[in-house]
């Protein structure tokens, strides 16, 4: 007999943490999957104490072209079932141009979008076959609006967004949701790096939300069935000008520009 579970990736920290507790909140069982052990063992423990839920801990780095197959294997071989999918795990990137090092390319193209594919690949047939699933893959506003400097990080959330709205509209129907999470800039330690602390620095405050406003807003698209949504209202309206010819001045006027 197999026990549904919600899979996170990239669930050692940041949103992925947040998607753990709020999903924990609402009595989900868990399973926490990223490179760090220690974080997960850390958030397991608090998380199951607090809401008296089962957690499993499987340490993957989906940067490895085999990670995916792998650990459907061990979801598997564990006797787990996942009707709750969370895409989450995902890094600042190299520089396309100014960085000569492909192998580093190639492994970044694997964690923010190959990776991907792949769980939905492994996961999402056995939800359809059981009558009900959902996928949310965190992508982001960058994934919608192309600037200058911004030749990996955009880009791979654009992939995830086309790929999002091509499976939702293939399972439509089927009881199975797909969404593409599209949070603008968001209170995580996803930006402790010196580059991106400095850009929040210099960042008006208005511009950030906190991570739990964004992943309830989130899952709750989810259930909605959308196959993208924009979180905040700011970035709702943000994104149609961001489009335009002005975008890259005005994300320059808010003090959100890369070091080049």
């Amino acid at each position: 007999m197999t026990e549904p579970r919600v899979l996170i990736t990239g669930a050692s920290a940041g949103l992925g943490a947040e998607f753990a507790r709020q999903l924990a909140s609402r009595g989900k069982n868990l399973i926490l999957v990223a490179r760090r052990t220690e974080p997960m063992e850390k958030l397991a423990h608090e998380l199951s104490d607090e809401f008296n839920i089962a957690i499993d801990i499987i340490q993957a780095d989906l940067s490895d072209p085999g990670a995916t197959s792998r650990l459907f294997a061990d979801v598997r071989e564990r006797g787990l079932e996942v009707d709750y999918l969370i895409n989450n795990a995902g890094a600042v990137g190299p520089d396309l141009l100014s960085d000569r090092d492909w192998p580093a390319q190639q492994a970044y193209i694997e964690l923010m979008m190959t990776s991907v594919a792949g769980m939905c690949h492994h996961f999402i047939p056995p939800m359809v076959e059981r009558g009900f699933g959902r996928v949310l893959n965190v992508a982001s506003v960058a994934g919608l609006v192309s600037l200058s400097g911004d030749t990996s990080y955009g880009p791979t959330k654009a992939y995830l967004v086309a790929l999002s709205k091509g499976l939702a509209a293939t399972v439509r129907g089927r009881g199975v949701n797909v969404l593409a999470l599209c949070p603008g800039f968001t209170h995580t330690d996803f930006h402790l790096s010196d580059e991106l602390t400095r850009m929040k620095t210099n960042s008006p405050a208005f511009i950030w939300y906190d991570a739990d406003v964004v992943i309830r807003e989130g899952l709750a698209a989810l259930e909605r069935g959308k196959s993208q949504y924009i979180s905040g209202r700011l970035y709702r309206f943000l994104v149609p000008v961001l489009r335009s010819p002005l975008g890259s001045w005005i994300m320059g006027r808010m003090g959100v520009k890369r070091d080049y």
